[in-house]
C-alpha cells in the first residue's frame, strides 16, 4: 500500500524546526495550490511563483516595504479602506533603530541607499578586492595548515566582518568587537521568539559606535571613506541628519556580514558533498562565478522579504486587499518549476542565471550585491587553491546518506549554524 505523504501546509513557517530544516518542501506544498496563497497558520500571503514575485518587488504603487525588518509585528494603525498609502507614510514604528532604509519607501528610499555612494566607488572597491585576496589568502593558509576548522565561526564570519569593515573604514579595534556583539544576538527572523518584537541590541551597540565615527568626521574632515559617508549628500544636495547616514552604515554591516557569511556556509558545504565540483572549480577557476549564481538560486542565504499591500490589487489572480501582510518567499521563486527547468538540481552554467532572485529585483535589490559576489568568490578561489580537498568532518556530521546539520534559527536567513571542514593540502 503507498504511504500517504502528510500535509505540510498547515505547518507555521515562522515556528516551525521542521520547516527550517527543508523549507522547500513546505514551499513546493504550498505552490501545490497556486503561485499566491494564504498561509494557513498566519493571516499572511504566501508567493512561491517567479512571476507573481518579480511582479511585487517592482510594484511599489501598491506594496510598501514598511513591515521590515520586523513582519510579524501588529501594524500601528487599523487599515482603512482600500489605499492605505497616506496611513502607511504617516506610521511611526516607535523604534527608531527598527526605521531602517529596508523598510523605506519611494523617494525617502532612494535619498537614503544614495548614501552609499562613497562606498562603492571603482578605486574604493578596488582597494577592498586588494584586502579581501591578501586576508583570504593568509586565512586559507592558516587554516589549511591546521587541517581543518568550524568553517562558520573560525572562517566565514570572521572573513566577511574584516572585509564589510575594511570597505567602511571601522577601526581594527573595533571590528572583533563588533563580530562578537553581533554572534551573540540572535539572528534576524529569530524563529524562536518570532511573536516577539526584534531585537536591536546589536544594532543600538554598533550604532553608538557609528555615531561617534561619523560626527567625528564631520566636525573634523580626514581623507578616508567614513568622511565621505558623514558628508555624504541626498541627490537634492540637502544634508541628510546624521542618524540617516548611521543607520545606513551599521546596516550594511550588519545586513551584509550575515548573509554573506551564509553563502559561504552554504557553498562550502555543496561542495565537501559534490567532490568532483571542487575539482571541476579547481582546474578552472573562471567557473566560481557561474558556480556562485546557481547557488545563490539553489540555496541563497535570503529565504524571503516581506511587503504590506498599500493599495487593493489582483496579483496572480489572487485579490490582496489593503493592509495584507505578504512573504515574497526567494528562495521558493528561485525553485519555481514554471521559470526553472529541473529546478531542484544544480546546473552550471545554468541561461539566463543572472535573473534569479537573491539578490531582490527593483528599488530594493541589494545594494552590496556586487560586494557579496566578490568577497565569496575571492575566498572560495584562495581555498580552493591551498587545497586538493574541502570535505566534511564526519565525527561531526555524520557519514553521507545521514548527516546531522543544524541551521541557524531564522524565518528570513538560510544558513547554517555551524559547518565543520577537513581540509587536505595541495
Amino acid at each position: 500500500m503507498a504511504t500517504i505523504a502528510p500535509d505540510v501546509t498547515g505547518l507555521d513557517y515562522f515556528t516551525d524546526r521542521s520547516v527550517l530544516l527543508d523549507p522547500y518542501d513546505y514551499f513546493n506544498a504550498v505552490r501545490e495550490g497556486g503561485p499566491v496563497q494564504q498561509m494557513k497558520a498566519r493571516d499572511i500571503l504566501l508567493v512561491t511563483g517567479f512571476r507573481e514575485a518579480v511582479e511585487i518587488l517592482l510594484d511599489t504603487k501598491h506594496f510598501s516595504s514598511f513591515i521590515n525588518p520586523d513582519p510579524l509585528a501588529p501594524l500601528p494603525f487599523v487599515p482603512e479602506g482600500d489605499d492605505i498609502t497616506a496611513q502607511v507614510a504617516a506610521a511611526d514604528k516607535g523604534n527608531p533603530m527598527l526605521d531602517l532604509m529596508v523598510a523605506y519607501d519611494g523617494e525617502r528610499h532612494a535619498a537614503a541607499r544614495s548614501l552609499l555612494n562613497p562606498l562603492f566607488t571603482p578605486s574604493r572597491l578596488k582597494a577592498n578586492e586588494a584586502f579581501m585576496h591578501s586576508y583570504g589568502d593568509a586565512m586559507a593558509r592558516d587554516f589549511v595548515a591546521r587541517g581543518g576548522c568550524e568553517a562558520i565561526g573560525e572562517i566565514a564570519t570572521p572573513f566577511v566582518t574584516m572585509v564589510i569593515a575594511d570597505l567602511l573604514g571601522v577601526p581594527e579595534d573595533d571590528r572583533e568587537e563588533f563580530r562578537k556583539v553581533i554572534d551573540a544576538g540572535p539572528p534576524p527572523g529569530n524563529m524562536d521568539a518570532a511573536d516577539e518584537p526584534q531585537q536591536s541590541h546589536p544594532l543600538m551597540y554598533m550604532a553608538a559606535f557609528f555615531m561617534r565615527y561619523l560626527s567625528e568626521r564631520r566636525a573634523a574632515p580626514r581623507d578616508d571613506v567614513m568622511t565621505a559617508l558623514s558628508l555624504a549628500t541626498y541627490p537634492d544636495g540637502s544634508e541628510p541628519p546624521l542618524i540617516e547616514a548611521v543607520k545606513t552604515a551599521m546596516f550594511l554591516f550588519a545586513a551584509g556580514q550575515d548573509t554573506s557569511a551564509k553563502l559561504i556556509g552554504n557553498s562550502l558545504r555543496y561542495l565537501c558533498e559534490n567532490p568532483e565540483m571542487q575539482d571541476r572549480l579547481r582546474a578552472d577557476r573562471s567557473q566560481i562565478g557561474p558556480f556562485l549564481e546557481e547557488m545563490l538560486r539553489l540555496e541563497g542565504s535570503t529565504k524571503g522579504t516581506f511587503r504590506v499591500c498599500q493599495k487593493a490589487t489582483t496579483v496572480g489572480g489572487h485579490a490582496i486587499p489593503a493592509g495584507k501582510k505578504i512573504m515574497i518567499a526567494v528562495s521558493a521563486a528561485n525553485r519555481d518549476p514554471r521559470r526553472w527547468d529541473n529546478p531542484n538540481d544544480f546546473l552550471l552554467n545554468r541561461p539566463k542565471i543572472r535573473e534569479h532572485l537573491a539578490f531582490g529585483r527593483g528599488a530594493h535589490t541589494c545594494a552590496g550585491a556586487p560586494l557579496a559576489r566578490a568577497e565569496v568568490a575571492i575566498l572560495l578561489d584562495r581555498l580552493l587553491e591551498h587545497t586538493s580537498a574541502i570535505t566534511l568532518d564526519e565525527s561531526v556530521h555524520g557519514p553521507k546518506g545521514a548527516r546531522t546539520i543544524d541551521y541557524e534559527p531564522s524565518y528570513i536567513i538560510r544558513g547554517l549554524a555551524n559547518l565543520h571542514v577537513r581540509f587536505a593540502p595541495a
